[in-house]
């Protein structure tokens, strides 16, 4: 199951990372191509598009995340099927002698 949010996290992340770059603030990016077509097909409102994409994308990313956080870490806690002994080397205390009586 973490396996399976781990690709979605990269495909959404991939997805994202495209529609920013497509983005551009001065109005010079895909959606300014697209202004002139808008007038003549009905194209409507590439810019809309593109921001409703990166709200819907992030949203998805920051849900995705979160399950694989609770996903991959569903087996902390006091019986991890770690023991301390597999990290620590015991170490060698000596006994003191009890006196003799």
């Amino acid at each position: 199951m973490g396996y399976v949010l781990l690709v979605l996290i990269l495909i959404i992340s991939i997805l994202l990372g495209a529609v920013i770059l497509v983005q551009n603030p001065k109005g010079t990016g895909l959606a300014a191509g697209f202004e002139s077509a808008g007038k003549i097909g009905g194209v409507q409102r590439t810019t809309d598009f593109l921001e409703k994409a990166t709200w819907y994308l992030t949203a998805a990313l920051f849900v995705l995340c979160i399950a694989a956080t609770g996903a991959f870490s569903a087996g902390t806690g006091a019986d991890n099927g770690f023991s301390e002994d597999e990290f620590v080397p015991p170490v060698a205390t000596e006994v003191p002698a009890s006196p003799a009586q």
